[in-house]
């Protein structure tokens, strides 16, 4: 028979070398952990299933009454005769057969308790999201860690009620895999006497980052994640916990005129030791050699953990031998990391600026070219307008350095929201990450691939690489949110969305999907109490309206989505350079004028936006499939070769 569990395994410590030295000691503290296990699950709902020597194995309906009875019984155990008892908790499919109990889940919470220290009790992120809410149960986040025989890395949390053992990161061992190398960059700070010259300390501290990624065996948390620590002051041991690193690299930059000192501190995370540290007073032309430099201690450092031997190798390769072009290229960066259309277009300005002076540069073209393509895939710029441009710089730059990862995702962009060229947007983004095992936004635009390919779950396995990666990247939290959102995994979608909301509270993208999600669980009328609140929090009356129409259809509100109709069509006139049609499209289908739905999807697509490929695999939208104009629209875009079909 196979049920949802959740799985409590229970281990004796130093039973066996106590049998030895005490066996009346041994069998009274064996006696006392049966008895205090058996009233304690019998009392929580629980079934004992397993006493096997020194430990037992226990099944429960609910999460809660679970980790509340493992609560129970190590509060008991820690009384005299006291027992040294670890405890590991997880939920999962088990397959019961008579007295016996097996399944992953079963193997996962072993696992788990295996890690545990005496007196403390060990839960999986599954169990977390049960008990998170309840208010006599308290947490405390242990990071993820790579568990013997389980693919993906697990996140693991200790409970930390009063009287229970609480370990350190470090003091979870058990039968964990060799972990690779792991290494967060943090924003070094900036000590000029202007503050304007941040730009340049986020500059350095992200060249350091992407040339760490390219060294083999090691993992490098992306930029988001790490800078989400900037200008705060948090304990060197909870940053690691995060962004789940074994060590981190933070420094500080001094920048006057043409000279620059540049201090890094590589530190070990579990306990804050400084394990080397160094400054470099230099001239600016010397700056990319200070970046190899660092770079080659660094990956030194942390090879000492894989193999003795260190490698001399130039891990930087100097980008432009003209400093003000450098500058300027700094600058597009930092504004382009603000990720809002007007400091993109600030961001362009610079990179421009800095190819006329030195018109070799390649990174500058291939940074370019990414700010336009996200103009373009925002529908801040016409399509028609933004991707020729992409093309030409992502190429450009491609001539110029063949192994820019950058160049490749831009020209992927192209590819997959603009000629939708299927293959070569693929290959494009693989050779991206061959050059750039770090690029977030190669796995971004990988897992909108396999969406469009009628592939959600694998879209889900490459998001949930990324959330490794960039553990606290809204866009990534949100890309995997809609893998499982194609998937049609609606609660794994309130999780995800929920940890947004946890990292801003105000995100319109987490709460608009939360949103999709309720209705699709059959609850519209919850779901329009939030894209109400996606519309408030737009402050634009006629912005933040897709979702709002589309419930009010659903819902047989027609005068209020018609409403929206009217303010989405005003919008199209008060800004002809917007696409709003998707918009539109998606209000008609929640009326259910399927007619007009297919006119907008088709007015979107040959505005460049390719939204069929969309409205044919999100849940929400599928009605409009079976309509006789959209399966005519579908099949001349198969034969123009817009179409993805893959089922």
């Amino acid at each position: 028979m196979r049920q949802l569990a959740a799985i409590l395994f229970a281990d004796m410590l130093g039973y066996t070398a106590l049998m030895q030295e005490n066996e009346h000691l041994a069998g009274v503290k064996r006696r006392r952990m049966k008895e205090v296990l058996d009233q304690a699950v019998v009392k929580a709902n629980g079934k004992v299933i397993q006493f096997y020597g020194d430990g037992s194995l226990s099944i429960f309906n609910s999460a809660i009454d679970s980790v509340r009875c493992a609560i129970d019984i190590q509060q008991q155990l820690q009384q005299e005769p006291r027992v040294e008892l670890r405890i590991g908790i997880h939920t999962g499919d088990v397959t019961m057969e008579e007295d016996s109990i097996y399944g992953d889940g079963v193997n996962l919470a072993s696992r788990i308790e295996s890690m545990g220290i005496p007196g403390g009790i060990l839960i999986s992120e599954k169990v977390y999201d049960e008990i998170k809410n309840q208010e006599n149960i308290s947490t405390r986040e242990m990071g993820f860690f790579e568990l013997k025989n389980v693919t993906q890395p697990v996140k693991i949390y200790a409970i930390s009620n009063a009287g229970l053992v609480v370990p350190g990161r470090d003091d979870l061992r058990g039968k964990t895999k060799q972990t690779s190398n792991r290494l967060a960059v943090l924003p070094f700070v900036n000590l000029s006497a202007d503050p304007e010259n941040e730009y340049f300390s986020d500059g350095i501290t992200e060249e350091l980052l992407n040339a760490l990624t390219r060294v083999d065996g090691l993992r490098i948390t992306s930029r988001t994640s790490s800078f989400a620590f900037k200008g705060k002051n948090h304990d060197i041991r909870d940053i690691g916990i995060q962004l789940n690193v074994d060590k981190l690299l933070e420094g500080s930059v001094r920048k006057s005129g043409n000279l620059v000192r540049i201090t890094a501190q590589l530190i070990n995370a579990a306990d804050g030791y400084h394990i080397w540290s160094e400054s470099y007073d230099r001239d600016l032309t010397d700056i990319f050699m200070v970046q190899d430099e660092i770079s080659q201690i660094i990956a030194n450092k942390l090879r000492e953990n894989l193999t003795p031997t260190q490698k001399a190798e130039h891990i930087v390769k100097p980008s432009t031998s003209n400093i003000d072009a450098y500058t300027l290229y700094l600058k597009g960066v930092h504004c382009c990391n603000k990720l809002t259309p007007a400091d993109s277009k600030k961001g362009i300005a610079c990179f421009e600026e800095a190819i006329k002076l030195e018109p070799g540069y390649a990174q500058a073209y291939a940074m370019a070219a990414g700010a336009y393509a996200y103009l373009g895939a925002t529908g801040q710029l016409l399509p028609e307008n933004a991707y020729p441009i992409v093309k030409e710089y992502a190429h450009k730059a491609l001539e110029l350095d063949s192994e820019n990862a950058e160049s490749h995702i831009a020209m992927a962009s192209n590819y997959l929201f603009h000629e939708f060229k299927w293959k070569e947007g693929f290959e494009s983004l693989q050779r991206a990450l061959q050059l750039n095992p770090g690029a977030i936004e190669a796995y971004e635009l990988l897992g909108y691939y396999y969406m469009i390919m009628g592939n959600p779950l694998e879209a889900v396995r490459v998001m949930k690489e990324a959330v490794l990666l960039d553990p606290l990247s809204p866009i990534v939290l949100s890309s995997l949110g809609s893998a499982y959102f194609f998937s049609e995994q609606y609660d794994e979608v309130i999780k995800e969305c929920d940890k947004l909301l946890e990292l801003d509270p105000n995100s319109r993208s987490a709460i608009e999907q939360k949103a999709y999600a309720i209705g699709m669980k059959g609850d519209w009328k919850k779901a329009l109490e939030l894209f109400k609140e996606v519309h408030r929090l737009t402050k634009h009356p006629l912005k933040g309206l897709m979702g709002l129409g589309y419930t009010y259809g659903r819902l047989g509100m027609i005068k209020e989505a018609m409403d929206v109709v009217e303010k989405l069509e005003r919008r199209q006139q008060e800004e002809p350079g917007s696409v709003i049609d998707a918009d539109l499209a998606a209000v008609w289908i929640g009326i259910g004028d399927l007619d007009k739905a297919v006119h907008h999807i088709e007015q979107s697509s040959l505005k460049g936006m390719g939204p069929v490929n969309y409205f044919h695999r999100f849940p929400p939208f599928r009605s409009v499939s079976s309509h006789p104009k959209f399966q005519e629209l579908r099949k001349k875009f198969e034969k123009e070769g817009k179409l993805a079909i893959l089922n």
